[in-house]
C-alpha cells in the first residue's frame, strides 16, 4: 500500500461534500474509539476516490468517490462526527 498522507490533504474535498472546512472536525474511530481532528486521520489517494482510516487502529473511516461529476461520501467507519465549534 502507499505511503499515507494527513487529513489536510483532503480539506477541499471535505469542503466540496460539507460547504464548510471540516479539517478540525472532531471523528471517533468506531473500531477503537480513538478521538481526534479530521486533519489526523490518515489519507490515501487512491483510484477512483480517497479512502481515510484510523491513525490508530487502521480502521476504514471514510470513502469519497466522484461519481459523474457528484461527490459521494462514506462515513460508516465512524462512531461519531462533529463539525467544528460543535459541543466546545
Amino acid at each position: 500500500m502507499q505511503s499515507s498522507l494527513d487529513g489536510n490533504a483532503i480539506a477541499a474535498a471535505l469542503f466540496d461534500v460539507f460547504g464548510t472546512e471540516m479539517t478540525a472536525a472532531l471523528g471517533t474511530c468506531g473500531g477503537c474509539g480513538w478521538s481526534g481532528a479530521l486533519a489526523e486521520v490518515a489519507v490515501y489517494l487512491l483510484r477512483p476516490g480517497v479512502v481515510a482510516r484510523c491513525p490508530q487502529c487502521d480502521q476504514l473511516l471514510m470513502v469519497i468517490v466522484d461519481r459523474r461529476g457528484t461527490a459521494c461520501i462514506e462515513l460508516a467507519g465512524f462512531a461519531s462526527l462533529e463539525e467544528p465549534g460543535d459541543g466546545s
